[in-house]
């Protein structure tokens, strides 16, 4: 059966709500809500405006993990810095994941990393996650939606250099220079996703791309270019494969003539083998129903 997902045009905290009602799905326990804070300098992360009466409704804590690259998420005290001054300790508590360290997960399968994640520690003080992402281009990756913010998003700092290096270091200074296998690079997100996705169980996470502000770069960058392509809508699935197929084809298929920067990166990065090998390792189905609740 082809996975359902569900979509809004319209971008406000009313749709929000609405979207992820159709999902009719109850996150039980405590739930983890899953965003970028965003790389101080840049502007396209999610507005705490827009998410906080979703996350407020489930009465969820805003999760994060430090980065990879030396900037101002390097380290928690910078990292809480960004976190107050984007506005998000406004509306709901915040965790930085590997404040206090990492732990393994397994990752049941896959052909890279050994057969493990390395993800924050806090992460198993929650039942359930919604995976709230921001769909964009991505420098590294093509673009980012669900599957990365699932991988590198809740991969610790020294994890996001085990899912980048393809397995050969979890060591983020030293990870720079084993970025010569794009592939495994993805299939590595893709890998890691599923890992998250089993230790939570995969009834127990749900999915919202929101796509708006579609810049080519990632929220992780201090100085992203502007969107050249109008916003599109908010996406939501249980199923994140079908989401971020159904995300890139929406900007493939865009009448927008903005898209050609966007969708050069996506080309050029072989963004879609990420969807390709979750669905190989049967962590969604590419096959998707669209289903608008305007």
């Amino acid at each position: 059966m082809k996975s359902k997902v569900y979509f809004t045009k319209e971008i406000s905290p009313k749709s929000l709500i609405k979207i992820y009602d159709a999902l009719q799905v109850k996150l039980p326990g405590k739930v983890a809500v899953k965003i970028s804070t965003g790389e101080p300098g840049g502007h396209n992360f999610l507005n705490p405006n827009l998410i906080k009466d979703l996350v407020k409704k489930l009465n969820g804590t805003i999760v994060e993990c430090c980065t990879a690259y030396r900037g101002k998420r390097f380290d928690a005290k910078s990292h809480w810095k960004a976190i107050k001054d984007h506005g998000f300790l406004d509306i709901a508590p915040c965790d930085i994941m590997d404040e206090d360290g990492e732990m393994k997960i397994k990752i049941k399968k896959g052909s890279h990393m050994n057969g493990y994640n390395l993800v924050g520690s806090h992460l198993k003080n929650y039942d359930s996650m919604l995976m709230l992402s921001h769909f964009k281009g991505h420098a590294m990756g093509g673009f980012g939606g669900a599957l990365k913010n699932m991988s590198i998003g809740v991969a610790s700092r020294n994890g996001k250099a085990w899912i980048h290096s393809v397995g050969r270091t979890a060591d983020p200074d030293a990870m720079w220079s084993l970025l010569n296998d794009q592939d495994g690079f993805l299939e590595c997100m893709a890998e890691a996703s599923s890992s998250v996705a089993d230790f939570f169980g995969r009834k127990n996470v749900v999915y919202i791309n929101v796509a708006n502000r579609l810049s080519v770069d990632c929220d992780c960058d201090s100085n992203p270019s502007e969107p050249e392509m109008a916003d599109i809508g908010i996406f939501a699935s249980t199923d994140p494969v079908a989401l971020d197929q159904c995300c890139h084809d929406a900007i493939i298929n865009s009448p927008d003539k903005g898209k050609k920067s966007l969708v050069k990166r996506m080309k050029e990065k072989h963004a879609i083998h990420i969807v390709e090998h979750a669905e190989k390792i049967g962590l969604g189905s590419r096959e998707y129903e669209l289903i608008s609740i305007d």
